[in-house]
């Protein structure tokens, strides 16, 4: 019986860790603490839920960063990527799953794989050297004992950053005499059909006075320990951004190009758009709606959009605390923890921002412990795809006094040679010399341990 690698969290990251481990012929035990202890975000204990949007961002693997992370883990066997695929709803450009069948569909994989352990229980420290190779994958809401046993053994000072979790919206309360299905420019996306979200017009006076309400909206109050962790720059609350300034929301998540309101054959002056959460099409997610309003400002506030005035909600908003370590400073190349190597860790823990490059950096971390096993040196992919720009990024590519989240984007690849065509056709020489080089590095690796 060959060993066992140990991977603790049943997120993203984790479960895609586990995947890549037992499909190499090496068993696994998955420690996940939920369904003993949860968390102030997750609503269940299955694998892989998804507490914010339900959205995995672009799906373009020739012009868009992350959409090229997607194909990338297509071609690597990711379970992630084969979940979201067979449970996509409408969503333009974007990929975006049905959250509950998504978490289903892995949390059954996982549970009926005779190579996978379930151990629900909560680990509060590090992992001890008789575990062997391990993973961490604990994701951004890490058990606050686990936190203190980290900081303890790296001496740093916790870094953290707030996210924002937006509302979601049934479908049969939205008033179609206003709002309307279209998606912006009718682009048609992986599983749409180009009138995908739905849109609620307004024009400026409304526009200025929800903003207005915003601005004077009642908010949660901050723990003392949380009144100085940062908001990710990526997913500010709507009220956070709505403070930047009167038209910030305006030429944001609330822009009203490339959509004709059948009413007036016209672009609104700005809109609120809805995006499909689930494969029933009953619950709608509000596009950038994420928010620390409390509960019964949300409902006040939000009634006030146009086609929204009746609308019943199937969830509000919230927000919860994010925990990411100094990857730059503690973890090697291949995501070993320098003081202790048997321990790995992957996900948002790491400080890679995204549902997609959690559950990437997971992958390499999955083959880099497949590559241990075999008795081989794990080969980070290289920087010019996007696996391995993200890899480089948050293993020494950052600064590492100033670290913070960041997703995937093409400003983490190296510059190609030569003379680079102008806008939009720049980006497919990123994309075509990634999918390449990632070829090269899958042939490498080895498919299962010796």
């Amino acid at each position: 019986m060959k060993s066992p690698i140990h991977i603790v969290g049943g997120g993203l990251a984790g479960s895609e860790a586990a995947w890549q481990v037992v499909s190499a012929g090496i068993p696994v035990i998955l420690h996940e603490m939920r369904g003993v202890r949860p968390t102030e975000a997750h609503k269940g204990d299955g694998f892989a839920e998804l507490v914010c949007s339900n959205s995995f961002r672009s799906d373009d693997k020739d012009y868009n960063a992350v959409g090229l992370l997607h194909e990338e883990m297509r071609r690597a066997g990711s379970l992630i990527l084969q979940a979201a695929d067979k449970h996509k709803v409408p969503a333009g450009s974007a990929l975006a799953v049905d959250r509950d069948a998504f978490s289903d569909e892995i949390t059954r994989i996982l549970n009926e794989h005779p190579l996978v352990e379930i151990r629900r229980e909560e680990v509060t420290g590090l992992p001890p050297a008789d575990w062997g190779r391990t993973i961490v994958a604990t994701g951004p809401l890490t058990a606050p004992s686990l936190a203190e046993a980290i900081r303890a053994e790296s001496g740093e000072e916790a870094l953290a950053f707030f996210d924002a979790i937006a509302p979601i919206i049934y479908k049969d309360s939205i008033d179609f005499s206003i709002a309307w299905m279209q998606s912006r420019y009718d682009k048609v996306g992986p599983a749409g059909t180009g009138s995908d979200y739905i849109n609620c017009p307004l024009n400026r006076e409304q526009y200025e006075t929800f903003i207005a309400a915003l601005l004077a909206g009642e908010t949660v109050d901050f723990k003392g320990w949380e009144k100085d962790t940062p908001y990710f720059e990526g997913c500010l609350p709507i009220e956070v951004m709505a403070s930047r300034g009167v038209l910030t929301l305006r030429f944001g998540p609330m822009k009203g190009v490339g959509l004709d309101d059948p009413r007036t054959g016209r672009w609104p002056y700005a809109v609120v758009q809805l995006r499909q959460d689930n494969a029933l099409g009953t619950l709608y997610n509000m596009v950038g709606f994420q928010t620390k309003l409390k509960h019964s400002a949300q409902v006040e506030i939000f009634r006030t959009i146009p086609g929204l005035e009746n609308a019943e909600f199937a969830r509000l908003g919230g927000l919860h605390r994010n925990i990411f370590i100094n990857s730059p400073r503690l973890l090697d190349g291949t995501l070993r923890l320098k003081s202790r190597p048997h321990v790995r860790f992957a996900g948002q823990v790491t400080g890679c921002e995204g549902y997609v490059e959690s559950a990437a950096v997971g992958l390499l971390a999955g083959r880099f412990a497949v590559a241990e096993h075999a008795g081989l040196e794990p080969a980070p992919p290289p920087q010019t795809t996007a696996m391995g720009a993200l890899l480089a990024h948050i293993t020494g590519g950052a600064e590492a006094e100033s670290f913070q989240p960041m997703n995937v984007n093409f400003g983490l690849f190296p510059v190609p040679e030569g003379k680079l065509p102008k806008g939009r056709d720049r980006k497919r020489v990123y994309t075509a010399r990634a999918l390449a080089d990632l070829e090269g590095w899958l042939g490498r690796v080895p498919a299962a341990a010796e």
